[in-house]
């Protein structure tokens, strides 16, 4: 099987998805049909013999089974709209269109793949799992602090014994207020006895508003209202406002206890009322009328009734019976089709290919990846009639394998995480219940996707503590998958032994420093322009170097390799790279001889002869540059970077660029293509660090290439890149250049052991400049000093108590004191209560270095379009299928 790898881009049949390629961007395909063992099989008829069971559907994966997309099962075919091949190899689908308007097909049996595209999914916040949740409850309403009921009882108390008091006569110059409000006719002399019926009446009335008083301020300051209402919450609407009835009537037999057969003495309340009216009216005949005496009774009764009606809402029962007695009218709409029905094709009025898909749904042979593919496809063809035509057809054609990934592939060989392509998300962790957490994330789980992964994300956690297993192996298998269906382009990086999935599960595989790789990396990128291809290779040879500017560098090295282009055709490989850099002006002038005399050739022979007369000077920097490029001229290297075979000399080129295995990462950028890169082990560490910030400029580039090109945000798919070791990848222009992938539609995922590794210089910059942080446990407290003052500070409200001795001035206290200092054992002290509002870093550097629990992290996240989450505690041992 042959791999295109410098092709020129995907060759559909059709051309429809085809797109455009350069020199060493193609996506490896296939150019024969793919394996048996990655092409779904051909739904079968209904056998005569009972057919086998279908194999097990993994809850993670919905319809998914290691690789191959399903098998036919019940209702494959005899489906409306489907002729007898539907789905086959090379059936041709015969449907019938339904009218416009016509309701849908009558839905075929449940599958796991229609369950899980018809599953809830409400919006959350950034970083939850969406797929079913459901918030936590809260248990608070039923918790009451006990000094709630004590600030409920002790105002009922003190009113008590404040109306006894009032009732006994005890309360000194009760009427004296009364006195200088009325007329002095009503009493005798300067005392407060009434001389007739007003002054009894007066009495009356007066009586009546204390009372009203103190059973306002009971229930005022003993919050009696809020307490009902929380208690009462917890009931259905009826219910409430049936324990609301019970209580206005045990206020009523307070009022009217002779209505009710009871004996004691009513509150001051009608009375007061029947004194008032006839004071007013000026006399009590005015209650000869029976209609006024009941006028004021129902008043009296409804002023009682109607703080217990607002407690049990019974205005709200009422309106809510009378709208189920009086519904409104319905407003004339059409039933919402749930997503397994396909109801944007059926909008759109393709019912045939809706049809279609909701029988390889039905018959087992669509899958998760399958659903996400199709859907993409046909939202990216919403302003193209022409692609939608082809789009459309090939869905009645092929049905579930329809618009597949070039490579054939339509599922991994196997899957670890627990994902979810309907939303792009994979589960890591589940959010640890928190003090500090928001009430939609307790207990919720937590999830990863391109929204999120598109600002960046940095992991810090030393070897051991999970970041490999729990968090970059779920994101690259999520990305991988999201490649199938055309949303996403990976590069995962990491040493031969990572644990990032099977070579199967990639397109390109490059295996730097083993002569077996099927692939090879192309130093420059597929760059085309000399100065930019320098300015690459200089990022990656001396970034980290303090000493020597990227600029300079890149000078130094476009001087030589773009006359060298213009001499052979092509750039330098390693070897002659290098020994162009420690070349004398002997070998110098032999590639300035080999150069054209023509104009075509003016800058270049400018540029060598400058390099010319710099080398060998005091502040040369091609001897740096030289011995940085020989940590990739070793004998492990010989057949990469564009030295296949080739002798490589300054003088002669062989073989060198013209190696068919070379992959540029600029496909990266165009196509949603799967790339595993292997860096060398053991005693190759520099040459593995050299490489990291070589990928790192290179993919950082490509993707600013796709911009300029009108191909960022919004424009195509997602491209991350995932480096499972970044030591030594961060330097000045990577970490400047990691803020403009954003708006590129591109991110990367960089894991470290500790921020020793990063320049101390670039730890606050790189830092600020990554959305999504992640701090592992047994950071150590510099690396937590560092994640701290990122994550600032909050407001929050604490509470000092401060217990005091008391020190009496008085011999019988001061011997009280001692007895109770002998009893208990204490002094005896007074308690202060303040509380104020102060300011707390959300994670110290001690907490997030000793106080996070192993197989957990602290995480906090920002989505590409501003919303940010606080830094909470995830517990990664729950991810995956838990």
């Amino acid at each position: 099987m042959t791999w295109l790898v410098r092709g020129q881009g995907f060759m559909e049949s059709d051309g429809t998805y085809e797109t455009s390629d350069t020199r060493g961007a193609g996506l490896p395909r296939p150019s024969a049909p793919p394996p048996p063992d990655r092409v779904p099989p051909a739904p079968a008829l209904p056998p005569a013999a009972p057919a086998a069971a279908p194999p097990p559907v993994p809850a993670y994966a919905p319809g998914a089974g290691g690789g191959v997309a399903g098998t036919g099962g019940p209702g494959a075919a005899g489906v409306a709209g489907l002729g007898g091949g539907a789905g086959g190899a090379g059936g041709e689908a015969k449907a019938v269109p339904a009218p416009p308007g016509s309701p849908p097909a009558a839905a075929p049996p449940r599958s796991a793949v229609a369950e899980w595209m018809d599953a809830p999914r409400p919006a959350v916040g950034p970083g939850v799992w969406r797929f079913r949740y459901v918030a936590a409850e809260s248990d608070g309403r039923d918790r009451m602090p006990p000094a709630t009921f004590a600030g409920m009882l002790i105002p009922l108390v003190l009113a008590l014994l404040i109306w006894s008091a009032w009732n006994s006569g005890i309360v000194p110059y009760r009427y004296t207020i009364l006195r200088l409000l009325t007329p002095n006719d009503w009493w005798w002399g300067p005392t407060t006895s009434p001389t007739d019926w007003h002054g009894y009446a007066a009495h009356e009335v007066f009586k009546g508003f204390v009372c009203v008083i103190l059973v306002y301020v009971v229930g005022f300051l003993g919050s009696w209202g809020k307490i009902a209402r929380h208690y009462l919450g917890g009931f259905q609407p009826p219910v409430r406002a049936a324990l609301a009835g019970l209580a206005a009537l045990a206020a009523l037999t307070l009022v009217w206890p002779d209505a009710f057969g009871l004996g004691w003495k009513p509150l001051p309340l009608v009375a007061p009322v029947l004194s008032l009216t006839a004071l007013l009216a000026g006399g009590y005949e005015i209650f000869s009328s029976p209609f006024l005496v009941y006028t004021v009774y129902t008043l009296v009764t409804a002023l009682v009734v109607w703080p217990f009606a607002r407690v049990g809402d019974w205005k709200g029962l009422w309106l809510a019976r009378r709208a189920r007695q009086n519904p409104p009218a319905p407003v004339p709409t059409g039933p919402k089709a749930p997503p397994s029905q396909w109801p944007e094709l059926r909008e759109a009025g393709e019912y045939p290919a809706a049809d279609r898909l909701v029988a390889e749904v039905a018959g087992g042979r669509m899958n998760d990846v399958d659903v996400a593919r199709v859907r993409r496809a046909w939202a990216g063809t919403a302003r193209d009639g022409v692609g939608r035509a082809a789009l459309v057809g090939a869905l009645l054609r092929e049905g579930a394998g329809a618009a597949a990934h070039p490579s054939g592939d339509r599922d991994l060989p196997a899957r670890t995480a627990e994902h979810d392509l309907f939303l792009g998300q994979v589960r890591i962790g589940r959010y640890a219940p928190a003090e500090r957490a928001p009430a939609p994330y307790v207990g919720a789980g937590a999830a990863l996707g391109p929204a999120l992964l598109g600002t960046s994300l940095l992991a810090v956690g030393p070897s051991g503590s999970g970041k490999t297993r729990a968090l970059v192996a779920p994101v690259v298998e999520s990305l991988t998958l999201q490649a199938l269906t055309g949303g996403c382009a990976v590069v995962a990086v990491g040493e031969a032994g990572a644990p990032l999935g099977p070579d199967a599960a990639y397109d390109v595989v490059i295996r730097l420093g083993d002569p077996a790789s099927p692939h090879d990396l192309d130093l420059y990128a597929g760059a085309t322009d000399p100065d930019e291809a320098a300015v690459l290779l200089a990022e990656g040879l001396v970034g980290d170097l303090e000493g020597l500017e990227t600029r300079r560098a890149a000078t130094v090295l476009a001087q030589l390799i773009g006359p060298y282009r213009a001499a052979y055709g092509r750039f330098p490989t390693v070897p002659v790279l290098r020994e162009l850099l420690e070349a004398g002006p002997g070998t110098l002038q032999t590639l300035l001889d080999l150069l054209p005399q023509d104009r075509s050739a003016m800058a270049m022979r400018r540029e060598l002869e400058s390099r010319l007369r710099q080398a060998g000077t005091a502040g040369d920097p091609g001897p740096v540059l030289a011995d940085r490029l020989a940590t990739l001229d070793r004998p492990v290297f010989a057949e990469f970077f564009g030295g296949g075979g080739g002798t490589g000399t300054a003088t002669g080129h062989g073989k060198g660029a013209g190696d068919e295995r070379g992959f540029s990462l600029r496909a990266v950028a165009r196509h949603p293509i799967r790339v595993r890169i292997s860096l060398p082990e053991g005693a190759h560490e520099e040459a593995s660090r050299l490489l990291n910030r070589l990928i790192l400029a290179q993919f950082q580039s490509v993707v600013r290439d796709r911009d300029r090109q009108g191909q960022g945000a919004g424009h195509g798919h997602f491209a991350c890149l995932v480096l499972d070791d970044a030591a030594g990848a961060l330097t000045q222009g990577t970490v400047r250049a990691l803020q403009r992938l954003r708006p590129q539609n591109a991110g990367v995922v960089l894991a470290l052991r500790t921020l020793a590794e990063v320049p101390e210089a670039l730890r606050g910059p790189l830092l600020a400049v990554v959305g999504c942080r992640m701090a592992f446990a047994g950071i150590p407290t510099w690396d937590g000093r560092a994640f701290a003052d990122t994550w600032g500070t909050e407001r929050f409200e604490k509470t000092e108590v401060a217990h005091h001795t008391v020190f009496a001035d008085q011999p019988m206290t001061r011997f009280v004191h001692f007895l109770r200092k002998k009893v208990t054992g204490k002094a005896v002290t007074t308690e202060a209560v303040t509380v104020r509002e102060v300011e707390r870093e959300r994670w110290s550097a001690s907490d997030l270095a000793h106080t996070v629990p192993p197989g957990h992290a602290v995480l906090s996240l920002t989505d590409v379009r501003g919303e940010h989450t606080p830094p909470l505690l995830v517990d990664l041992r729950r991810g995956g299928g838990a």
